[in-house]
């Protein structure tokens, strides 16, 4: 059953001491022709327990469109403190990965977005780069 997220508390509600693998109850396994080192670190991360993962683990991982369902509600409460909140890439990187979803996951989320367009809405300083990405995303 898939949890809903238009409660934000339910976030709170899920065990943080679960991976992504065993929230979903899918594990993935190593392609026969190998893997690139990204995807590597992708089912690694899945491998973790949530509630351990960093900003960079989460950055990473919701730019992959991985675990969407159990991270964007994460990634919201580390937004939610400090919108500029940085992975290893630039000041903003959280953000950036979140704002990027496609149209189709925001229709899955509608709650969350309006939250995100909050967020935007209200910084005052857009590092430049994330201008584009703010735009686009607040754009009709």
């Amino acid at each position: 059953m898939q949890p809903r997220w238009r409660d934000r508390a339910v976030s709170r509600r899920v065990n943080r001491d679960l991976s992504l693998e065993e929230l979903e109850g899918r594990r993935w396994s190593v392609p026969a022709g190998g893997e690139t080192r990204l995807m590597a670190t992708v089912r690694e991360l899945r491998r973790k327990p949530i509630g351990g993962l960093t900003v960079e683990d989460m950055r990473l991982l919701i730019g992959q469109d991985v675990g969407l369902a159990y991270l964007l509600p994460l990634a919201m409460e580390v937004l939610r403190v400090n919108p500029l909140a940085e992975g290893d890439m630039y000041e903003g990187d959280l953000l950036a990965a979140v704002l990027t979803r496609s149209a189709e996951v925001w229709r899955d989320f509608p709650d969350l977005r309006r939250e995100v367009r909050e967020i935007v809405s209200e910084l005052a300083d857009v590092p430049p780069a994330l201008k584009r990405e703010v735009e686009e995303f607040l754009a009709p």
